[in-house]
């Protein structure tokens, strides 16, 4: 199934603080498993989203930068928290703080990814999107996206070492 083309409404899907959005995926991004929030969230039906690649919900307002950043940190076999906006099948947004862990096998190499997504506080996400803003501002002003993603992880790497932080740390002082 491709998505069809749905611009976003500005709109929240929403949902409760205390409720968990999961979902795995295999090595290629396509989604093995998602819980009934993220079903509802989404808007998906369980057949409709498996084998799916789980950018099917990727908002035009998610640098493609912190995406590249969340890849790279998993192939090393590391955790990652990233804040994301994504977007629901009928246009409607929804943030997440998402903390995304690879799954290994026995033999210890990487077999999938798992990710448990919370709603962000109000706050939370007023003090990331105009990061995020700049961050897409940044790769759509490159005349190509591997080179604004590339531009755009670079602002974020030196605007996080002037200010003596990680992204790790600087994602949870939000």
């Amino acid at each position: 199934m491709s998505r069809p083309t749905v611009s976003p409404t500005g709109r929240e899907s929403r949902y409760d603080t205390e409720e968990i959005i999961v979902s795995k995926t295999d090595l290629q991004g396509r989604i093995t498993y998602a819980n009934d929030v993220f079903l509802r969230v989404a808007g998906f039906s369980e057949d409709e989203i498996m084998g799916q690649p789980h950018n099917i919900i990727r908002h035009p307002d998610m640098p493609h930068s912190v995406f590249k950043l969340l890849w790279d940190t998993l192939a090393t076999g590391e955790e990652i928290f990233a804040y994301v906006i994504n977007m629901a099948r009928n246009g409607d947004h929804y943030w997440v703080f998402a903390h995304v862990t690879p799954s290994f096998d026995a033999s210890g190499a990487i077999t999938g990814y798992h990710s448990n997504r919370r709603k962000p506080d109000p706050q939370q996400i007023e003090k990331i999107q105009p990061i995020y803003r700049k961050l897409c501002e940044i790769e759509t002003g490159a005349p190509r996206l591997k080179d604004g993603m590339t531009a755009a992880i670079e602002f974020l790497q030196n605007t996080l070492k002037s200010q003596g932080t990680t992204y790790e740390r600087f994602v949870f002082s939000i």
